[in-house]
C-alpha cells in the first residue's frame, strides 16, 4: 500500500497511483510525488484505480495538488476511483473541480 509515481517523457504525464487507504498517512508520499515536477511541462493524472478508501485529508492533498499545477479544472484527472471513492468525490463536489474519468 501507498502512492507511487510514473512519469511517461513521451506523454509529458506525471501518474501518481494510491493504493489502500488514501488518508493522512500518505500525506508526505502524495506530496512528494509532485511538489520537484513543474507544472506547465506535465499532465498530471491521479490514479484511484487500487484506492479503496479516501478521507477528508486526502480532498486537502488533491486541492493541494490542484493548487500547485495552477487551479485550471482540466489540470488534474482523477482515474479509476470505485463505486465509494467516487461518491465521496461528487459529495465534495471535486467533479466540479477535477476531470473524473
Amino acid at each position: 500500500m501507498g502512492v507511487t509515481a510514473r512519469i511517461d517523457p513521451d506523454q509529458r504525464t506525471l501518474t501518481i497511483a494510491v493504493e489502500g487507504r488514501f488518508d493522512f498517512s500518505q500525506h508526505r508520499d502524495f506530496r512528494n510525488a509532485y511538489q520537484n515536477v513543474t507544472p506547465s511541462s506535465m499532465q498530471f493524472v491521479v490514479d484511484l484505480s487500487r484506492a479503496t478508501y479516501l478521507d477528508s485529508s486526502a480532498l486537502g492533498m488533491l486541492l493541494l495538488l490542484r493548487e500547485h499545477v495552477g487551479g485550471d479544472p482540466g489540470s488534474v484527472r482523477i482515474t479509476g476511483s470505485n463505486e465509494e471513492v467516487r461518491r465521496v468525490l461528487k459529495i465534495a463536489n471535486f467533479d466540479k473541480l477535477f476531470t473524473l474519468d
